[in-house]
């Protein structure tokens, strides 16, 4: 069975200077038709440097198949290479965040949104049709302010099927067992979701690296629940991410199962609070 995203494999990985004009022009057909004046959700697209992957993520998500009025915007966080270009071929509204972080490009595509509900989308990651739709599903629902999907890795000769399966398997069941007392840890910035007015008084922080999701998600959490999708027809792929910067998939397994080991006990405690590891900060330069 053919995976839905190998079509999109045709541009993934490659320079925008290869991309078929064919593609370009079907792509800003298909998103200028998807957009609406009255949305109820936005979906913000943002990228720092990734000429090689804007274009196929936007690709997907001119593939929506949506029952809800929605927007799609971009957020060029002040890239060196095409990103920008990518944007404005694609014929989508953008913006330009010359503040690096992913917080603040993120931060940005929030302060922007239209629409009821506000949806992160990464530029390295693709999307499948139903993607948006199954996310909104959740968050119509009483008492919800948020919502979070589980994701996929792309198969390589670096990374096999079988070995890619058991990973995420594993993993995913540790979110699971976690996102009862600590639903702030289970999510993602890439398949996250949210009332956006909620988050605009909230915010997103800027002063970290990373962790900003989750962040907002602990604020977010005194205002309704979070909901965790797991339709596969709302799982996407990405790239390899701080997954391929531990080396093998072995070697990141065995990280990521010794600290998940080291701190199972914390996940069944509901926890209101977090210190900020100093390493983590993003200091100030002089």
């Amino acid at each position: 069975m053919e995976k839905w995203y190998k079509k999109y494999l045709r541009v993934y990985e490659k320079p925008f200077s290869e991309a078929p004009d064919n593609i370009i022009n079907e792509v800003r057909s298909k998103l200028a038709k998807l957009q609406s004046k009255d949305p109820l959700i936005t979906v913000s697209v943002i990228g720092y440097n990734e000429e090689k992957h804007l274009l196929a993520c936007l690709w997907s998500l001119s593939d929506m198949v949506c029952k809800y009025p929605v927007e799609i915007i971009g957020v060029n966080n002040d890239s060196k290479d095409r990103t920008e270009e990518i944007f404005q071929k694609a014929g989508i509204p953008y913006y330009n965040e010359y503040q690096h972080s992913c917080g603040y490009a993120r931060l940005c595509g929030l302060n922007q949104a239209k629409g009821k509900y506000h949806i992160n989308i990464d530029s390295d990651t693709l999307y499948p049709p139903k993607y948006v739709e199954i996310m909104v599903d959740a968050l119509e629902k009483p008492g919800i302010v948020a919502a979070s999907s589980l994701w996929s890795y792309m198969p390589d000769k670096d990374h096999s099927q079988l070995g890619l399966s058991f990973y995420e398997f594993t993993r995913d069941m540790y979110l699971f067992f976690q996102s009862f007392k600590r639903p702030e840890l289970s999510v993602r910035g890439l398949v996250f979701a949210y009332r956006t007015d909620y988050a605009q008084k909230i915010g997103i922080r800027v002063d970290i690296i990373r962790g900003e999701d989750g962040s907002l998600a602990l604020e977010l959490k005194k205002h309704g629940k979070i909901a965790f999708v797991r339709n596969r027809k709302a799982r996407p792929v990405t790239g390899y991410g701080t997954v391929g910067a531990d080396g093998s998939l072995f070697k990141s397994f065995k990280v990521r199962f010794i600290k998940g080991i080291k701190s199972i006990s914390g996940i069944f405690k509901s926890k209101e609070k977090y210190e900020d590891e100093d390493s983590n900060l993003i200091k100030n330069k002089k």
